[in-house]
C-alpha cells in the first residue's frame, strides 16, 4: 500500500477547484477564492486510512500545458471536477480532461479518476444521468460524487474516495465490461482460499471462516451474519454453499459483491493480510522478511518452523498412510506459482516407492533452509506462515547458528545440520555413495530407475552421541587440479616418517610430484608455484608428469574420499618441510 497519496485537481475555469480545498480546510466557504490554491498536506492522523495525503490544485490560467502535464504525472489520483449546472462543463470531461489525464496510455495502468459535481446548491436535480455513459466508457473512473463546496456537502467524501481509489483501487481487481473478477485478482483470491481451507475439503467451515475472519477484520464473524452470508450466496450462485459450507465459487462471489457496492476496500484488506501487493503479486517484503546471517553461521528450521511444515504435510497426507503422492504433493504446491521441488527430489532425500515420506519431507526443508535461507523463507511465505501461524514474518521459523569459530574454539557445535562434501574423479562411485546414504544400494528397486535429473545433494539424519543430526552430502566435481606443496625446503630433510613418502603417495594417486617452496632469504621469493597453479586452474585437463591428469583426486579403487573440505580451483595442499616436526592430524571439521 502507497505510503502517501497525491491528488490533483483538474477541471474547467468557475467550476470550483479551489473553492472545494478551502472548503475542505477551513470547514467553511470562503469568502474570497485566489486563482490558484497553495498545495496542502493532511496529516496521517486525522486521515481515514491513516495515510499524508496532498491535496494540488491547477489552474489554466496560470500553468501551461506541460506544466499540468507534469502534476498529472506526479499524482496517484484525478479529481475532474465539472459545474452540475452547466452542461458544457459535463462534456468538457469526455472530450478535454479525460484524454490529458490518460490520453498518452495506450496500455498499462491508467490514473484512476473521479468525476466530482460541483455547486449541487445550485441544481436541484442530480447530474448522474448526464455522467453515467461517460462513466461506462471510461473504467479508470472509479466513482462520481456530487457536492457543494458553499454547504459543505460531501466535501470530506469526495476526499475519501480521490483517497481509497490510491489505496484500494477498482482497475486491478475488477472488469467492468464482463462485470468479473480480473485473472490475477481471483488467482490470488483462490490461493487464499485453499490456505484457509485446513481439511481440503474445498469448502470452508464456519470455524474455517472465522478463522479467516479474524485473521483478516481482527474478530469473527456473529453467528447470525454467518448465516446472512450463505444465505445471500445461495440466491446468487449455483454450488456457491455446499453442506453449510462456504465453496471457492461462493467466496469469489462474495468479493465480486464488494467491489460492485463499493466495498473494495474489504477485499484489498484480504489480498493486503495475505500479502499481496498493489499489483497483486506477493510483494518482496513479505516473502523476503530481513534475516541477518552473519559470516560463519548457518541457518535451519526451529521447533516452529519444523511444527509448521508437519501441519502442512498431515494436511496434504488424505489418505493418512504418512506419505505423500505425487498428486497429494500437487495440491500442497497448488499455493506456490510454480512446483519449488523438482524431480530431483526423489535421489536427494528418502523415499518410498516413489512418494514423499515425513522423514524425507522433513530433510528437504532442512536442506532448502540451509542452502539457501532466502528460498525458504519465500517458501514459507506462499504456505501463508505469517499468518496461519499469527507472526509478524516467516523468519520466526529460522534459527540463525552461532559462528563456526565459536565451535572450533569449543571443541563441539551445536548445530543440527551437518554439511559432508564428497569429491573424487568419474566413474568412482560418487553417486553410489550419496544413495547409499539414502538406504539404495546398488540393488535397491529406486536405484535401478536412474534419476531424471540426479542431484548434487543427498540429506538424511544419523544418531551422534545420542542425539539425531541432519547430514548433508555434497557431491562436487571431481575435475579440481591438486597440487602438493613441500614447504621450507630450504631445511634440511628430516627423518622419514613410517609409511608414505609424500613423492610415494603423489605417485600412488597419479597427482604431480610435490613441488618444493621456500620463502627464507633475503631475495624475493620464487613464484614458480603459484604460476603452475594459476596454469593448473586454468588449463585443468592438461596431463601432468607421467600422464597423470592434475584434477584427480580420488583414483578408483580408494576407500576414502576428501572429507570436509570445501575445495576451490585449485586445491593447494601443503606438507611439512624436511626436518620439520609432522604436522598432528585435525579432526575433519563437518
Amino acid at each position: 500500500m502507497k505510503r502517501d497519496v497525491r491528488i490533483l485537481l483538474l477541471g474547467e475555469a468557475q467550476v470550483g477547484k479551489t473553492s472545494l480545498i478551502l472548503s475542505l480546510v477551513g470547514e467553511e466557504f470562503p469568502e474570497e477564492v485566489p486563482p490558484r490554491a497553495e498545495e496542502i498536506t493532511i496529516p496521517a492522523d486525522v486521515t481515514p486510512e491513516r495515510v499524508p495525503t496532498h491535496i494540488v490544485d491547477s489552474s489554466e490560467a496560470e500553468q501551461t500545458v506541460e506544466e499540468l502535464q507534469d502534476e498529472i504525472h506526479k499524482a496517484n489520483v484525478v479529481c475532474v471536477v465539472y459545474d452540475v449546472s452547466e452542461e458544457a462543463t459535463i462534456e468538457k470531461i469526455r472530450t478535454k480532461w479525460i484524454p490529458l489525464v490518460n490520453g498518452g496510455t495506450e496500455s498499462g495502468p491508467r490514473v484512476p479518476i473521479i468525476l466530482v459535481g460541483n455547486k449541487s446548491d445550485l441544481r436541484p436535480g442530480s447530474s448522474m444521468e448526464a455522467v453515467l455513459p461517460i462513466m461506462s466508457q471510461f473504467p479508470e473512473i472509479e466513482t462520481c460524487v456530487e457536492c457543494s463546496a458553499k454547504n459543505l456537502r460531501n466535501i470530506s467524501e469526495l476526499f475519501y474516495y480521490a483517497q481509497k481509489a490510491v489505496l484500494h483501487p477498482t482497475a486491478p481487481l475488477y472488469d467492468p465490461e464482463t462485470k468479473q473478477l480480473k485473472p490475477a485478482c481471483s488467482q490470488a483470491l483462490t490461493r487464499i482460499f485453499r490456505l484457509s481451507d485446513q481439511d481440503l475439503d474445498q469448502a470452508l467451515s464456519d470455524e474455517e471462516l472465522n478463522a479467516f475472519q479474524k485473521s483478516c477484520f481482527g474478530h469473527p464473524l456473529a453467528p447470525q451474519a454467518l448465516d446472512d452470508v450463505k444465505m445471500v450466496v445461495r440466491k446468487n450462485v449455483a454450488g456457491g454453499v455446499r453442506d453449510d459450507r462456504l465453496t471457492l465459487d461462493g467466496f469469489l462471489f462474495l468479493n465480486t459483491l464488494f467491489i460492485q457496492r463499493g466495498r473494495h476496500e474489504t477485499t484489498w484488506t484480504i489480498l493486503r493480510r495475505f500479502g499481496y501487493g498493489d499489483a497483486l503479486e506477493l510483494s518482496p517484503d513479505y516473502l523476503f522478511p530481513p534475516l541477518h546471517v552473519p559470516t560463519g553461521c548457518s541457518t535451519e528450521l526451529n521447533h516452529f518452523g519444523y511444527q509448521f511444515v508437519q501441519k502442512v504435510f498431515e494436511k496434504h497426507d488424505q489418505d493418512r498412510d504418512g506419505a505423500l503422492s505425487p498428486a497429494e504433493l500437487q495440491g500442497l504446491f497448488s499455493v506456490f506459482p510454480a512446483a519449488p521441488w523438482g524431480p530431483q527430489l526423489l535421489c536427494t532425500v528418502p523415499t518410498k516407492a516413489g512418494r514423499l515420506p515425513l522423514h524425507g519431507y522433513l530433510c528437504q526443508w532442512t536442506l532448502v533452509t540451509y542452502l539457501d535461507v532466502q528460498r525458504c523463507l519465500e517458501h514459507l511465505g506462499y504456505l501463508g506462515y505469517p499468518i496461519l501461524c499469527k507472526q509478524d514474518s516467516q523468519a520466526h521459523a529460522i534459527t540463525v547458528t552461532r559462528e563456526k569459530m565459536l565451535d572450533q574454539e569449543k571443541g563441539q557445535t551445536q548445530r543440527n545440520v551437518l554439511l559432508c562434501k564428497v569429491v573424487g574423479a568419474q566413474g568412482v562411485g560418487k553417486s553410489s555413495f550419496l544413495q547409499a546414504f539414502l538406504g539404495r544400494g546398488l540393488g535397491h528397486q529406486d536405484a535401478r530407475e536412474p534419476c531424471q535429473e540426479p542431484s548434487v545433494y543427498t540429506i538424511n539424519t544419523v544418531q551422534v552421541n545420542g542425539q539425531e543430526k541432519y547430514l548433508i552430502h555434497h557431491y562436487m566435481d571431481g575435475q579440481t587440479p591438486c597440487l602438493f606443496v613441500s614447504s621450507k625446503a630450504d631445511l634440511p630433510e628430516g627423518v622419514a616418517l613410517p609409511g608414505l613418502s609424500p613423492a610415494e603417495f603423489c605417485r600412488r594417486h597419479r597427482l604431480p610430484a610435490p613441488t618444493p617452496f621456500s620463502c627464507s632469504g633475503p631475495a624475493e621469493p620464487s613464484t614458480a608455484v603459484f604460476i603452475r597453479l594459476a596454469t593448473m586452474a586454468t588449463f585443468p585437463w592438461t596431463p601432468g608428469p607421467r600422464g597423470a591428469e592434475h584434477h584427480l583426486l580420488l583414483a578408483p579403487g580408494d576407500t576414502g574420499g576428501c572429507w570436509g573440505c570445501c575445495c576451490c580451483c585449485p586445491q593447494l595442499l601443503t606438507l611439512q618441510g624436511p626436518g620439520e616436526e609432522p604436522m598432528r592430524p585435525r579432526s575433519p571439521a563437518v
